[in-house]
């Protein structure tokens, strides 16, 4: 049966269509005709996604290979323009058809962005402003959604695939997407001007070591001590501030775990990419509607105990469980990691003893401080410098106690001399001279370092 198709929208975009394109007009109406067509182009979008979901028996939809979905919307959308008797040009009709596959098989606008591979982060601020990230460097696009409604429908398409929700009761989500990539959400009221979503993108193809040191975040011979401690069982802390790579870094590292060790991953949303064959993934539960059921990372880590792991791997400590991990790396469990928020190593370890407070422990910051001293035995500290390039800025080997202070000394560091005209930071890794004490532990691993690599005197560009 025919459908009857708003007259004002065909006109609207008729009348679009049909505008003058002598170089007069084009000056006098650009910017409304513009509004013009993009307000009619989403509104005849949204039209034909409506009529569609009407019509398609979505049961159905499901069942056919992404192929044959794809080549039937297609079919359905070019049908429908022609029964509505809807005057678009070629390059609108294959848009047409683009977006509404998107729709329908998805996440909408979205989706060109998340094929895109130099895009790092997505930030939706709100339905009319995206911004994107691209070699550290933020950007405005020309993505939108029709309106909130059509954001929140997206935003419910994500999350509901991880079994989570999102509403004014509970405005708050952390989810991931199939490939891995983190997601967070927040809407109204707690968002003033709309719902607000954040995707930090991961790379289909996981990065390795020498992707690392192609990118410069690290020389070769800090990624051959790096692989080297990830092998001979040395607890590694990663800390750096937003966006600095320490979820990337964590993943590279655990791909120097040997393939017959028991891996088990904890996470509040799934980010970790392993490759071994042995890895069993946790990852924590919100509470429902009725504020019950919810799993936290301290309750996984104690449960991962019983499991029987050889490494426990902590996505990122923020909370009580600090003392659970902690005590985990203390009682046979080595090799374990973790990633924290801090600006330094120091500061890492300080929050790490905030965090044992937080576990409502009623020991003396020396013991508390001791306990870290014997569980850590190496930070790693990433930084995103001010052109946007993550930098292995320092690794630095926790000795033990002196007095009431955990001390520590450095291993690598880079070095910072300047900053270009075109605003790249200019520098060098060098080693300290400090011939760390986990040397032999890695002997008794089999793992043998040249006496060069902690030359002082070289720099490493």
């Amino acid at each position: 049966m025919k459908m009857e198709v708003d007259v004002s929208l065909r006109e609207r975009l008729e009348s679009v269509n049909s505008t003058s394109t002598t170089p007069s007009a084009e000056a006098a109406t650009s910017r409304t005709a513009i509004a013009r067509s993009n307000q009619a182009y989403q509104e005849l979008k949204s039209h034909l996604h409506k009529v569609l979901l009407d019509r398609i028996d979505l049961e159905a939809m499901e069942k056919l290979t992404p192929d044959r979905l794809l080549a039937e919307l297609r079919s359905m959308v070019e049908s429908l323009l022609q029964a509505e008797n809807i005057v678009v040009n070629e390059i609108e009709r294959r848009s047409l058809v683009r977006d509404i596959q998107y729709e329908m098989m998805g996440l909408g606008p979205l989706e060109p962005l998340l094929s895109d591979n130099t895009v790092s982060d997505i930030l939706v601020n709100n339905a009319h402003q995206v911004y994107v990230e691209r070699a550290g460097r933020i950007e405005l696009t020309d993505v939108t959604f029709v309106n909130d409604a059509h954001l929140m429908k997206i935003i419910d398409k994500i999350v509901s695939r991880v079994g989570r929700r999102i509403d004014e009761s509970s405005p708050m989500v952390d989810a991931r997407l199939p490939d891995g990539s983190r997601v967070n959400a927040i809407v109204p009221p707690l968002a003033l001007d709309g719902p607000v979503l954040s995707i930090r993108r991961f790379a289909s193809i996981p990065l390795t070591m020498n992707n690392l040191v192609e990118y410069k975040t690290l020389v070769p011979e800090m990624a051959e001590l790096l692989a080297g401690l990830t092998r001979a069982k040395i607890n590694i802390l990663i800390s750096g501030g937003t966006g600095s790579g320490k979820t990337t870094l964590l993943n590279i590292l655990s791909s120097y775990i040997p393939d017959n060790e028991r891996i088990i991953t904890i996470e509040d949303a799934a980010e970790l990419q392993l490759q071994q064959p042995h890895v069993v993934r946790l990852e924590t539960r919100p509470s429902n509607i009725e504020g019950k059921g919810e799993v936290t990372q301290r309750a996984l880590v104690r449960n991962s105990l019983r499991m029987r792991p050889d490494r426990i791997i902590l996505g990122e400590v923020r909370g009580a469980e600090a003392f659970d991990m902690l005590q985990a790396m203390n009682t046979g469990h080595e090799g374990s990691m973790s990633t924290v928020h801090a600006n330094s190593s120091r500061d890492a370890l300080m929050r790490l003893e905030n965090m044992l407070g937080m576990a409502g422990l009623n020991s003396t910051p020396k013991v508390m401080r001791a306990q870290i001293a014997s569980a850590i035995n190496i930070v790693v500290q990433v930084a995103r410098l001010s052109d946007g390039k993550r930098k292995v800025i320092g690794l630095q080997e926790v000795t033990g106690m002196e007095g009431d202070m955990i001390t520590m000394q450095e291993i690598f560091s880079f070095r910072q001399t300047g900053v270009s005209e075109t605003g790249v930071v200019q520098g060098y890794f060098s080693a300290s001279g400090v011939r760390p004490k986990f040397g032999e532990r890695l002997r008794a691993h089999g793992i043998l370092l040249a006496d060069s690599l902690f030359d002082p005197s070289r720099r490493y560009e």
